[in-house]
């Protein structure tokens, strides 16, 4: 099967059910069970439906991942309209399934303001012209990913990622924890911005958690590792597209207790900070057979 950004625009295309309820399906990207990135995207489009100034934009999210998802059904979402300011908006969001909640996002929305402004530098990195895709990559080498995974992970997708350090499949090569990725879309995507951000929020799943592995030689893909994301916070700070390049910037200063931190930023070309994402995630060692997580 193909996945490229009409996968994306369908999983953002939620079914609504009843007023504040929401249907989105399933994308599989071989992990099992729905990647965390999905159920986030959904979730603040769910809550981004209920918003009626198209002057409010989201500006902060924060989601707890409390069980594994099953790709086999569709996820409901139902939003709680918690409040509506003169300023601001907030939204929460609960993504069930079976009957149970599996993941929880609170959403803040902001009227169009002006006001100070500074951040901080862009990295000083290759463009992604002159880099190596990851799919491209991951394609050359095939033979080392199991067999079972390896039509799934080297399937077309809807993000062109391409890292600036590279890597090879089940690299357990010991390195410094960080890394970056020039991420957009694979094809275009409309002017609304709230898909924009949802594709960001997507993106924005991949690499945490590997990033905090780095230094100790392990991959989320080994046997004898349960890797699961706990929560996710983003912020956006300024308006972008998701359909032009983007510099994904990732480091992990903490792994402790069986969780691993990360924090990463969102520079666009001309080196505009616009967005800005954190994750814990639990990273338990010692596993065998593997289970689910939690």
């Amino acid at each position: 099967m193909l996945h490229s950004t009409d996968t994306l625009i369908a999983l953002l295309d939620l079914e609504p059910i009843e007023r504040n309820i929401y249907r989105g399906q399933n994308r599989d990207i071989g992990s099992g069970r729905i990647f965390g990135g999905q159920v986030l995207a959904q979730a603040l489009v769910a809550a981004q439906r209920t918003i009626d100034d198209p002057d409010r934009d989201a500006h902060s999210l924060h989601g707890y991942f409390i069980l594994e998802g099953d790709l086999d059904i569709p996820v409901v979402y139902f939003v709680d309209r918690t409040r509506d300011g003169r300023s601001f908006t907030t939204r929460r969001v609960t993504a069930i399934q079976h009957g149970k909640a599996i993941f929880t996002l609170s959403a803040s929305f902001h009227r169009t303001e002006t006001g100070v402004s500074h951040q901080s530098p862009m990295p000083d990195v290759p463009p992604p012209e002159d880099l190596a895709s990851e799919l491209d990559m991951l394609r050359e080498h095939a033979h080392l990913i199991p067999e079972h995974l390896r039509d799934i992970l080297t399937q077309d997708r809807p993000l062109d990622s391409r890292p600036v350090e590279p890597f090879t499949f089940l690299d357990r090569t010991t390195r410094p924890p960080f890394r970056h990725i020039w991420v957009r879309s694979s094809g275009a995507l409309d002017d609304n911005l709230v898909h924009h951000q949802a594709a960001l929020a997507y993106a924005s799943d991949y690499g945490i958690l590997s990033t905090a592995l780095q230094p100790h030689g392990r991959t989320v893909r080994d046997e004898d590792l349960m890797a699961a994301s706990l929560d996710h916070s983003m912020w956006f700070h300024r308006p972008f597209r998701a359909d032009d390049w983007l510099l994904y910037s990732i480091d992990s200063p903490v792994t402790h207790g069986a969780r691993g931190f990360g924090r990463g930023t969102f520079h666009t070309r001309d080196g505009q900070l616009v967005a800005s994402a954190a994750q814990e995630g639990l990273l338990r060692t010692g596993i065998r057979p593997r289970r689910k997580a939690r």
